[in-house]
Formats: C-alpha cells, structure tokens, sequence
C-alpha cells in the first residue's frame, strides 16, 4: 500500500509539474509579447496604430495602421466559420448518428488525412486550383482575394470541427436517445433536440478550435489572398494580421520601429485569441448555469 501511494503521488506530481510548465509557457509569451509590443504601440499612438488605414512600414515616411489586417482577419475568420460550421457539424452529426460503419470508417480516414495536410499544401492547391477558378468565374483580374481566403479557411477547419463534435455527439448516454424515442420522438427529432443539445460544450469547444486555426492561419492565406495591405473587399487582394507578421519579419531590422509594430500585430492578434475563447467560455458557463 505505502508503495502504491508513492507510486500515485509521484504521477500527481509530475502531472502537477507538466501542467505548471504548460502555465508558465502561455505566460512567458504573454509577457514577451507585451514587453515588445507595448513600445511601438507608445510611439505609433494607440488610436493611430489600430484605427490607421495605411501600411507603409518601409517607405521614407511610414505608416503604421492595422485597421485593414484586422477588419480583414474578422471578415475572414468569420466567413470561414459560417461556411465550414454547418458543414462540418452535420457531417458530424451524420458520422455519429446515421452513418453505417464502412461508411463512417471512410469518412474519417478522410478527415485525419485532411487533418494531416500541411498548410502550405492547402496554399499551394488554393493557389493552382482555387485562385484560377474565381478569376475565370468572375472575371476579375486576380483571383488571389478574400474570397479564396474564405474557401481555403472553410477548408482548413473542417477536421477540428468534425472530429471534436464526433467524439461529443459519441460521449452522450444511450439512455437519453432511447427515452426520447421511447416517447415518440423520431429518430432525427431525437438527434437534434437530444443529442445535440446534451454535446453542445463539445461542439462550441469545436468551433473555438476552428476559429483559432482560422484566425491563426499564415502560410496558407499568404498564398492565396494577395498579401496587400487593402481594406478588406471580397474579390479584392488582401493582408491579415498573421500574414502581415510573416511577411515582413524576415528583412526588419532588429529594435526598429517596423520589427517593434510587427510584435504590437502579434500582440493584438493574441488578444483576440483570447477574447474569443473568454466570451465563448462566458456564454457556454451562461448557458450552463440557466
């Protein structure tokens, strides 16, 4: 007995320890962001720095303005969710739900290699494929635009979406289903009205998991949205807040102003991370609590 309770508190200190480091990480990068992007942000202008509607970090008299990356990593995450949401929440519900065993097995062998893909890879397919399409389809000049960005995105978050919400929608009691058909409730009426409210935590958690891949995303969207600071317009070539980071950080000189306003970008995009998955926790503890 002394033995197995030595053995126990050892795991529960290193699962201790494990998730203290894992505390300590998202701390550091917390302060390390702040501390570096706090003095651009002092020398630019607050107001000057969010509310700016120009880019021009290398020209003889630059600007630094952000309101174009950010209007566009909203419309873009956004777009991306209310495409990729629906499509991968029924394709959930019909994985765990309606569909036969083969059927299922296929399916998801399918969305972990659409998992596994890198992102350059989606970039690259968007780009040959994808980008083509829309300027043939619409014809405009270029098809590197919002719109490609939208689609490679939906893409993108598909398997976050599908796989977490299987697992949820699985994790619910037989019992609840049985009573509701019990009660003469069909079997779709039963899934929707039973199934998926009892997975909801799991489900939202899903979509938090896709906005933060979507709103995250850099290579990719480099390569099939243009990567021009413009304000954001769906057929037109655009910059988010990831892609103007990883565009630029490469050839700005260390303690310039320009590598300073690059981690005040990141810094803002790691704040709207986080007010995300706050207000999604909020509403979910809300909704809890009813």
């Amino acid at each position: 007995m002394k033995k197995k309770r030595l053995f126990e508190s050892a795991v529960q200190g290193i699962f201790l320890l494990l998730g203290l480091i894992t505390v300590g990480c998202v701390l550091i990068i917390s302060v390390y962001l702040i501390v570096s992007g706090i003095p651009a942000i002092k020398e630019i202008g607050l107001f000057d720095f969010l509310f700016g509607r120009e880019w021009q970090s290398t020209s003889s008299n630059p600007k630094f303005g952000i309101l174009p990356f950010i209007l566009t990593s909203v419309y873009g995450t956004a777009g991306a969710i209310v495409i990729g949401v629906p499509i991968g929440f029924f394709t959930a519900v019909y994985l765990s739900k309606l569909a036969g065993k083969r059927i299922r097995a296929a399916i998801e062998t399918a969305v972990n290699l659409l998992a596994g893909i890198p992102s350059v890879v989606y970039g690259l397919v968007g780009m040959l494929v994808l980008v083509p399409g829309i300027r043939s389809l619409f014809n405009i000049p270029d098809g590197a635009s919002l719109l490609a960005a939208i689609i490679v995105l939906a893409v993108m978050i598909l398997p976050s979406i599908i796989k977490v919400s299987v697992t949820a929608l699985d994790s619910v009691p037989k019992e609840y289903e049985d009573a509701s058909l019990a009660l003469g409730a069909t079997p779709v009426e039963t899934y929707f009205k039973i199934s998926v409210p009892a997975a909801k935590s799991g489900i939202a958690a899903s979509v938090v998991l896709g906005v933060g891949r979507a709103i995250g995303e850099a290579m990719a969207v480099m390569m099939v949205a243009g990567n021009v600071a413009n304000m954001p317009s769906i057929f037109q070539s655009v910059r988010f807040l990831t892609t103007a980071v990883a565009s630029e950080m490469a050839y700005s000189s260390p303690g310039s102003l320009q590598r300073n306003a690059l981690f005040s970008i990141a810094l803002v995009l790691f704040l709207f991370i986080m007010l995300i998955n706050a207000a999604l926790n909020f509403f979910l503890k809300r909704e809890k609590g009813k």
